[in-house]
């Protein structure tokens, strides 16, 4: 029985490489975004053309829509094998910390870290019910993307920080709570990753990279990301629930 694997913020980046690479590791993906379907069709006839993938409307911060999603996953399905938590938002407008808005606070952590907690909630429900009636070959992850900004601190986007450090934490309390259910949790932590977000601030990023602000040289790629949430899926990495994977060239290394 083919493995269902739901990504959220899997139209484009980081998302969308990671159903990618799932899709070539047997899962069938679902993705999930803030779009319709209809403005994915050309996508989802790519994807299938090389696997089995479906897409469902979800905005994480949205309780309905993330109760929705699950149910329709459950419904088609039966099974729940993987959740990546991908989705997330940047701020609207870079602020000095001295001057960031309540209005910009509350949305990062509404749909950034709310909206995580409540999908790792969500599909963790599930998968403990799906385990204790046997599914058979069942051995489920959830995979939460970070950010280095999770350690970082970065002062003109200080909510945004916020709500990574906020994910790592969130990352924690599943892998703890869920490790009796032999349910494993991993945290993903990119880096200086070529996608949208990053393209605003390219220039100043590239000269970053050149000065050795990470040990290696080069923009890292959505499919670095995607290979290190195909790790923590594969099931190799189970007795280490809890586990950082650090897609980021280096930069989390201590150096002087």
């Amino acid at each position: 029985m083919k493995k269902i694997a739901i990504v959220t913020g899997s139209r484009r980046g980081i998302g969308l490489a990671t159903v990618k690479k799932l899709m070539s590791d047997g899962y069938a993906a679902v993705l999930c975004d803030v779009v319709e379907k209809e403005e994915v069709a050309e996508l989802l006839a790519e994807l299938n053309r090389v696997g089995e993938a479906d897409y469902f409307r979800c905005d994480i911060s949205v309780p309905e829509d993330r109760e929705a999603l699950m149910e329709a996953v459950e419904k088609k399905y039966g099974r729940i094998d993987a959740l990546v938590n991908n989705a997330g938002v940047a701020c609207k407008q870079r602020l000095d910390i001295l001057e960031t808005t309540v209005e910009s606070v509350e949305r990062l952590l509404r749909i950034n870290l709310e909206g995580t907690f409540f999908m790792c909630q969500a599909a963790a429900n599930r998968m403990i019910a799906m385990k204790k009636a046997g599914t058979p070959e069942y051995n489920p992850h959830i995979v939460n993307i970070a950010s280095m900004s999770s350690y970082t601190s970065s002062v003109s986007r200080g909510e945004y920080c916020m709500s990574k450090a906020g994910i790592s934490m969130v990352t924690k309390l599943f892998a703890d709570r869920l490790a009796e259910g032999g349910i494993a949790v991993f945290e993903v932590r990119p880096g200086i990753i070529m996608t949208d977000m990053t393209a605003v601030v390219k220039e100043k990023y590239e000269k970053l990279i050149a000065e050795g602000v990470t040990p290696i040289r080069r923009f890292g790629q959505p499919e670095d990301v995607a290979n290190c949430v195909s790790a923590a899926c594969s099931g190799l990495l189970d007795f280490g629930t809890g586990t950082v994977l650090n897609a980021d060239g280096g930069f989390h290394i201590q150096r002087l």
